[in-house]
C-alpha cells in the first residue's frame, strides 16, 4: 500500500491478479531495470477514446512512446500521428505509414526540415510565430496551417510553460498573413497541460477558438475549419481522476455550447492517455541506508532513476504507483525516500512525498513502478554514467 495518501491504495486497483501473475512470471530471472508494455491496454485505451469522442480524429503523440509495436498497433486501429520532428516522421515513413496520416505538430522547425517534410508529402503544419510561418510559406507552399493558442494549464500535474503558443491578437495576425502568403489557414490548436485534472481548462480554450473563428470570418472573410484539442487526458497515477466518459461528455458539451450542432473538424492528440497505463517498470533495490542513526527516514536507492526514464518525478510532479513485488509479510510498513543509482545529486525520485514499503524489504528485492508506459524510456539518457537506456519488453 501507499500510505502517504489520504486513502491508501492497493495494487489491485491497477492490475488484476492475472495481470500481476503474468508480470511476475515474465520478470523472473530478467536483469533489471526494464519496462513491460501491454498491447492490450494500449488497444483498450484507444478504443475507449474512439468510443467516447467518435467525431474526433485521433493523432497519437509519437513523443509519448514511439516504440514500433505501439505505432504499428495504433496504425492498424486507424490512428493518425502527431510528430514533433523529422525523425519521428521518418520512422513512420519507414513503417509504411502515409504522410497524409501525419501532422507536423511542433512550432519550432528548421527550414530544411519543413522542406523535407513537404517533399515527403506532409501537408498539415502547426505554427505560432511570424518567422516560422514565413518558413512554411517558403518551404511548404499551399499547405494547411493551424495556429497554436497560448493557454493556461492550471490543474495539470505536468503543466506546460509559455514556450508554445501565442496570444489571440498575434494568432489573428498570423491567420491573415498565412492567407497572404499562399498558405491555407486551416484551424486552431491548444494544449491545456499534461495530466490535466480540471476539465474547465478546455472550456476557456474552446471559447477562445470560437472567438477567433468568428472574428477572422467576419472581418477577413477567412473560414477556419478545424479545432485541435491537443493532449492533456490523464493516465492513472496515484491521485484519482475522472474517467474518459466524463471528460468526453464535458468537452463535447463545451464544443456544442460554442459551435452549435455543426462542429468544425475536431482533432485530438493523446499520448499519455493512450500509452501511460500500459507500462510497468521492474526495478531492483540496490541500497538501503540512513544519513545518521537519528534519521527518521531510510533512503532506498533503485537501479532506475531520473536519467533512466523517470524524469517526470522532477519536482515530484508525476507520482507513480509503486508497489513491492513481494506481498506484505504482516510486519507492517515504513515510509522511505526513493532515489536513483547515478552519481548526480538531483537523481532523487521522491524525498518529500513518502512511499511506504514493507518493514522487512531488503536490498535485492524488486519494486513495480506502474503507469510508466508514456514519457519514460524516450526520456532515457543515452549513456550517463555508462548506463544504457532501459530495456523494453512487450507482453500479451
Amino acid at each position: 500500500m501507499i500510505a502517504a495518501l489520504e486513502h491508501p491504495i492497493s495494487i489491485s486497483e491497477y492490475l488484476s491478479p492475472e495481470e500481476l501473475q503474468k508480470i511476475r512470471e515474465f520478470a523472473e530471472g530478467k536483469e533489471t531495470p526494464f519496462i513491460l508494455l501491454s498491447r492490450k491496454k494500449i488497444e483498450q485505451k484507444y478504443d475507449e477514446l474512439k468510443h467516447n469522442l467518435p467525431f474526433a480524429k485521433i493523432y497519437y503523440a509519437m513523443k509519448a512512446n514511439p516504440a514500433e509495436e505501439v505505432v504499428r498497433l495504433l496504425h492498424e486501429k486507424g490512428s493518425n500521428f502527431d510528430v514533433a520532428t523529422i525523425y519521428e516522421m521518418e520512422q513512420l515513413l519507414r513503417m509504411g505509414i502515409s504522410p497524409d496520416k501525419m501532422s507536423y505538430g511542433n512550432t519550432i522547425k528548421k527550414a530544411k526540415d519543413i522542406k523535407k517534410a513537404y517533399e515527403y508529402g506532409v501537408r498539415l503544419f502547426v505554427t505560432d510565430s511570424h518567422s516560422d510561418l514565413r518558413k512554411l510559406a517558403a518551404n511548404a507552399p499551399g499547405s494547411k496551417v493551424f495556429f497554436r493558442l497560448l493557454t493556461e494549464s492550471n490543474g495539470a500535474d505536468w503543466p506546460l510553460s509559455r514556450k508554445f503558443g501565442a496570444h489571440t491578437g498575434q494568432i489573428y495576425s498570423l491567420i491573415v498573413e498565412a492567407k497572404d502568403l499562399g498558405l491555407v489557414p486551416y484551424g486552431l490548436s491548444f494544449h491545456v497541460g499534461s495530466q490535466q485534472r480540471d476539465i474547465g481548462e478546455w472550456d476557456h480554450a474552446i471559447s477562445q477558438c470560437k472567438y477567433l473563428f468568428d472574428d477572422v470570418k467576419h472581418y477577413e472573410g477567412i473560414e477556419l475549419k478545424m479545432v485541435n484539442l491537443g493532449g492533456g487526458l490523464p493516465a492513472k497515477y496515484l491521485k484519482p481522476t475522472r474517467n474518459i466518459q466524463q471528460y468526453a461528455e464535458i468537452i463535447t458539451k463545451y464544443l456544442h455550447e460554442y459551435f452549435g450542432d455543426e462542429l468544425p473538424e475536431i482533432l485530438i492528440e493523446p499520448g499519455r492517455y493512450i500509452a501511460g497505463d500500459a507500462g510497468v517498470v521492474v526495478t531492483e533495490i540496490v541500497l538501503i541506508s540512513k544519513k545518521s542513526d537519528s534519521s527518521q527516514y531510510e533512503w532506498v536507492y533503485l537501479d532506475i532513476g531520473k536519467f533512466g526514464g523517470l524524469i517526470e518525478t522532477l519536482d515530484e510532479a508525476i507520482k507513480y504507483p509503486i508497489f513491492p513485488e513481494k506481498a506484505y509479510s504482516g510486519n507492517g510498513g515504513r515510509e522511505v525516500i526513493l532515489a536513483g543509482p547515478t552519481c548526480d545529486s538531483m537523481d532523487i525520485l521522491y524525498e518529500y512525498f513518502k512511499y511506504e514499503l514493507p518493514k522487512d524489504i531488503k536490498e535485492g528485492d524488486r519494486l513495480f513502478i506502474l503507469t510508466t508506459g508514456a514519457y519514460t524510456y524516450t526520456y532515457c539518457s543515452v549513456e550517463f554514467n555508462g548506463i544504457p537506456p532501459v530495456k523494453v519488453y512487450f507482453i500479451d
